[in-house]
């Protein structure tokens, strides 16, 4: 039962904001129990297909996600700057980019220390922030910087840097040169759930880049968790293979 409603929502049959038959109604047209087309709506509501409203019933998911390259993160703009790649990938398909930041001044986790190689008596100012699209959650991001580094720089202070914080580290000597992306999927925890007004069943990706200046030290550590359904990350490498 599951897999037949599944494979119409994928195809279209069922579009986003579709309502699916009642479980009565799916009772009668595939001759199964009650039980059945319950449990087969329950797995798709836990798989995050489908959202239950009050009063109107089983409604097929908005599945339109948003494309993001993160390698073009650091690249120059024909104008000179650099841009976020998120905000960048929101404004080119003509969609509504906003944003809430505070700052902390912390001892971050022993992960988070450890891939900023920071002492133990060293501390990190971070950036948090929730991004909207079109008024609607969709990530949050924290950027962690070593605060040796940015101590009385504008990434230490509150509101948004026009610029970028990326340009900032340049302008104070430590031009990210190299990155490291780690991606790694996982069911958000209580407090992302809230901030990004995810349904049940919906999982995230934890999206993990690493900044490292010309000396080989880290300086920006980036967490951004996206709701699975929301986002595509796509890679683009150019290859080179010896004759």
């Amino acid at each position: 039962m599951a897999a037949i409603l599944r494979q119409a929502i994928y195809s279209g049959v069922y579009r986003p904001g579709d309502v699916l038959p009642t479980e009565e109604k799916l009772q009668e047209q595939y001759g199964v129990s009650r039980n059945t087309a319950r449990n087969a709506l329950t797995m798709l509501l836990n798989e995050g297909l489908i959202t239950r409203t009050p009063r109107i019933g089983s409604v097929v998911r908005e599945r339109r996600a948003l494309l993001i390259h993160p390698q073009r993160e650091l690249e120059p703009q024909p104008e000179g700057e650099i841009r976020e790649a998120f905000a960048t990938a929101v404004q080119a398909e003509g969609r509504g980019f906003s944003q809430d930041i505070t700052i902390q001044i912390l001892r971050p986790e022993d992960e988070i220390a450890s891939r900023l190689e920071l002492g133990d008596e060293e501390f990190a100012v971070v950036r948090r922030r929730l991004r909207f699209v079109d008024g609607q959650p969709y990530n949050t991001n924290d950027s962690y910087f070593p605060e040796r580094i940015v101590a009385g720089s504008e990434i230490a202070r509150p509101g948004d840097i026009r610029r970028g914080a990326n340009r900032v580290l340049e302008e104070l000597g430590h031009k990210q040169v190299r990155v490291v992306d780690d991606i790694q999927g996982r069911m958000p925890t209580h407090l992302e759930s809230e901030q990004l007004k995810l349904d049940v069943g919906t999982p995230v990706l934890v999206y993990t880049r690493v900044g490292f200046d010309a000396g080989d030290t880290p300086v920006r550590v980036a967490v951004s968790v996206f709701p699975a359904d929301k986002h595509l990350i796509r890679y683009e490498l150019g290859l080179s293979w010896p004759a």
